[in-house]
């Protein structure tokens, strides 16, 4: 897996990282290629080892019991009782362990996650509507502005209409989101096959009152101090070089003095010759 620059993408992640009162929203949005280098492909090895690539494996339901199942939709009677519906191959499996241990490196190790912490959604419009609703409970209306950017710079990186949508939903004992003071928190996968590609969308709403959450404000407040304290360093060599410079044009100054002085006496000496 490699992650793949994206300037919106970083734009949005800034933006998706506020400050709300009461609680901090951290959020990020990242775009990961799954052609596989030397060691994804080592990996992968090891991972097909308890079972072959294209092996079905069973998903947990969608987060909301009321959805219906992706492959349910549109179906019904005998045929809406596929157990195949919430089923994915290991090979998807393993490009969405992969892409967890690539975006929460070096903090997180997923690499024991398994299917039944994964979800398939329903749609993608089930989807946009749970992102929109947590956003927009925690932003306010400053997400009016942002959510069409949002979804227009995902659109545009990976073709929604086109993919997959997973959703990570650990217990909490692997939760990296579990932490004292965790409000809610999202996690969702856009894979498009065909391009072989995975847009990562996380966001998670921590208490400010929470030891992680003054920890965020401490860390602010020393990133502040920082910058201050690099503003006061620029202006103190930039005075240091103001007074360096002061002597030079005194000596210039006294040179050139000097220089007019002669050149007088000169001019008085012949004109008094004459």
């Amino acid at each position: 897996m490699k992650l793949l620059e994206n300037s919106s993408f970083e734009a949005l992640s800034s933006q998706l990282c506020v400050e709300t009162g009461d609680s901090h929203i951290l959020g990020r949005i990242e775009s990961y290629s799954c052609k596989m280098a030397g060691d994804d492909k080592h990996m992968f090895k090891q991972f097909c080892q308890e079972g072959e690539p294209h092996v079905l494996e069973a998903l947990s339901p969608p987060q909301s019991s009321s959805a219906p199942s992706p492959g349910l939709l549109g179906k019904s009677g005998d045929e809406a009782e596929n157990p195949l519906s919430d089923k994915c191959c290991r090979k998807t499996l393993f490009y969405l362990i992969t892409t967890l241990n690539e975006s929460f490196r070096p903090d997180y190790d997923f690499s024991a996650a398994r299917a039944h912490e994964f979800s398939r959604e329903p749609s993608l419009n089930w989807v946009a509507n749970a992102v929109n609703s947590s956003l927009y409970s925690a932003v306010g209306e400053e997400f009016n502005s942002l959510g069409p950017e949002l979804w227009n710079a995902i659109d545009q990186e990976i073709n929604l209409q086109s993919c997959d949508i997973y959703s990570y939903n650990p217990d909490l004992d692997s939760d990296p989101f579990g932490e004292e003071g965790s409000l809610w928190s999202f996690n969702y996968f856009f894979y498009n096959k065909k391009l072989k590609r995975i847009v990562f969308f996380t966001c998670r709403s921590v208490s400010i009152l929470s030891n992680y959450g003054r920890s965020c404000l401490d860390n602010e407040l020393d990133m502040d101090l920082e910058e201050e304290d690099e503003v006061d360093e620029v202006d103190g060599v930039s005075e240091d070089r103001e007074r360096k410079r002061l002597p030079d044009l005194n000596r210039e100054k006294s040179l050139l003095l000097g220089w007019v002085g002669s050149f007088t006496i000169l001019l008085a000496l012949v004109w008094h010759r004459l």
